[in-house]
């Protein structure tokens, strides 16, 4: 039985754990940066998103990695190159992170993105999400994903409030910790976000009667009117 402040018995979990795979690979989002395991592609994919709407992505993505498709290409294009790749994404810092981030890599890590998690935040402009992102879904290391949607989720499920200040609470990252498989944290990880994109919504009332974690989840149980302001 697990000491942390999460009302779920280990068996509960477990079974959560099963109906959260279960329903993900049934609406699992087939984005293009998903049907790899190359962490350089992932990490373009990470940056790309930040601050981004995932359909204005999709097509830059696509075009950047026919592009670009390795570090080795990339590393041939100077910064005029990659604006012109990136300009419709707008947020010209993509650009400059991309390019210093390649120079970086070639200079102390022979080309190759780091798997330790603490090399890939050395990187410039790597955040603790990012690490965590390229960790899981490249080498399908157990990383918690801790964001708006993540922390939504938890706040809904677990009965807690969400603040801005969530997504750096230890608490919230405790449950998430006790909450993610450690046997599929790829599948894991992508089937909580598309829960969130899918189901349990931000701005507009979530679908509980769809959600696969409506048996445990506070909010669901209480009629989708528990007091979790949704963030």
């Amino acid at each position: 039985m697990t000491t942390l402040p999460v009302p779920l018995a280990s068996d509960e979990v477990t079974a959560l754990r099963t109906a959260l795979l279960k329903w993900g690979k049934t609406h699992f989002r087939p984005f293009p940066w998903r049907q790899t395991t190359d962490p350089y592609r992932i990490l373009v994919a990470e940056i790309l998103l930040h601050r981004t709407q995932v359909k204005q992505v999709v097509p830059v993505y696509e075009a950047f990695i026919s592009r670009y498709p390795d570090f080795a290409s990339l590393a041939q294009a100077n910064r005029d190159d990659l604006h012109q790749a990136l300009y419709s994404l707008g947020l010209r810092w993509r650009v400059d992170l991309l390019y210093e981030m390649v120079q970086e890599i070639f200079r102390h890590c022979k080309g190759e993105i780091p798997r330790a998690r603490n090399d890939l935040l050395a990187l410039p402009g790597v955040s603790q999400y990012m690490a965590g992102a390229v960790r899981c879904f490249a080498w399908n290391e157990p990383e918690v994903l801790m964001d708006t949607n993540t922390v939504r989720i938890v706040g809904r499920l677990l009965g807690w409030e969400v603040k801005d200040s969530s997504r750096r609470s230890k608490r919230f990252r405790q449950a998430l910790e006790l909450l993610l498989d450690p046997q599929q944290p790829r599948a894991f990880n992508y089937a909580l976000l598309d829960l969130a994109h899918l189901v349990c919504l931000k701005r507009q009332p979530p679908l509980c009667a769809e959600c696969p974690l409506q048996s445990w989840c506070v909010f669901a149980l209480k009629g989708g009117n528990a007091h979790v302001p949704s963030q």
